[in-house]
């Protein structure tokens, strides 16, 4: 009789060794996408913003894993992971997934990530084709409803609206837009963010977990 493993004898790997995305195109709109998704969400503790990260979730089942682009998880700590576990995450999955897809990835971003995501349970799924390679319109969105995915139909300017986020996303050129969807105001990527803003951001943290600190101590004192 075969013996299973022990959970603490699987191996649940980190990487595929495969590039991180197809073009210095893709890569920079994957970064881009999750730094205006991470400032979007800085001050909310159990909002979760990952990407190009292995995703396992079936414990116990290593081949149960899926690496999405970029995704968003509601109801997780911020921390430092090398993997989403989603056993170890309360069984929390991501509520948006956004896959900067290519013509070589086409098959499986669009049909075995899509799958995959259905089954997970993923409320909103984006597609983006930042070099119009396959996809027409090169921006498309799902939107889970019941067991499948449904076509999210475009606005007026041809932005797509992210339920799950209060955002819109929208074609420029190349480049995918956040944009947020009650002020209508463009959300600003990495360089488009003066050094200036930057470093007073820095200071202002700083400065929040600082007096953060100190409160902590200041109950503890008052506790003794």
């Amino acid at each position: 009789m075969a013996a299973f493993p022990l959970e603490h004898d699987i191996d649940y790997p980190e990487s595929d060794g495969k590039p991180w995305g197809e073009t210095p195109r893709h890569r920079q709109e994957i970064v881009g996408l999750l730094y205006v998704l991470e400032q979007r969400y800085r001050e909310t503790s159990d909002v979760c913003v990952e990407g190009n990260m292995f995703l396992y979730y079936e414990r116990g089942n290593r081949g149960a894993v899926v690496c999405p682009d970029v995704f968003l998880v509601k109801g997780v700590a911020k921390k430092l992971r090398d993997t989403f576990k989603v056993w170890e995450e309360g069984n929390h999955v991501p509520s948006l997934v956004i896959e900067v897809t290519s013509a070589s990835t086409r098959d499986e971003d669009q049909i075995e990530k899509k799958a995959k995501y259905v089954t997970l349970g993923v409320e909103e799924y984006f597609l983006f084709d930042p070099l119009g390679e396959y996809l027409s319109p090169p921006l498309r969105g799902f939107r889970l409803l019941g067991n499948r995915y449904r076509p999210i139909q475009p606005e007026t300017d041809g932005s797509l609206r992210m339920m799950t986020t209060g955002l819109k996303i929208r074609r420029e050129g190349q480049r995918a837009r956040l944009i947020d969807a009650v002020t209508e105001e463009p959300l600003r990527r990495m360089e488009e963010v003066t050094e200036s803003e930057r470093r007073k951001t820095a200071a202002l943290r700083a400065a929040e977990e600082e007096i953060a600190r100190l409160r902590r101590q200041l109950a503890e004192s008052q506790n003794r």
